[in-house]
């Protein structure tokens, strides 16, 4: 069962790939989603503007973030990092 901040991370990711949210498993690679990189800017975005969040997220060169954006499972993971921060 999902817990809030998954439920809306997947809400989110669903919305940018045009899928139905019950149809994203957490373990889902981003880019079988069918995510272009405009969409991942766009659900990076979203994720912020939801959460209240900063994403450290580098667009041009993604695989040296610090943010693992490479399952949904692994997203999830990073949202609830930054928002237990803030606490």
């Amino acid at each position: 069962m999902a817990d809030a901040i998954e439920a809306q991370v997947i809400d989110i990711l669903a919305a940018q790939a045009l899928l139905d949210p019950d149809t994203i498993a957490p373990d889902a690679r981003l880019e079988a989603l069918g995510l272009d990189s405009l969409g991942l800017v766009e659900a990076i975005f979203a994720i912020e503007e939801a959460f209240g969040v900063s994403v450290p997220f580098n667009a041009n060169a993604p695989e040296a973030s610090e943010f693992d954006i490479s399952t949904v499972a692994s997203v999830v993971a990073g949202v609830r990092r930054l928002v237990a921060m803030q606490s």
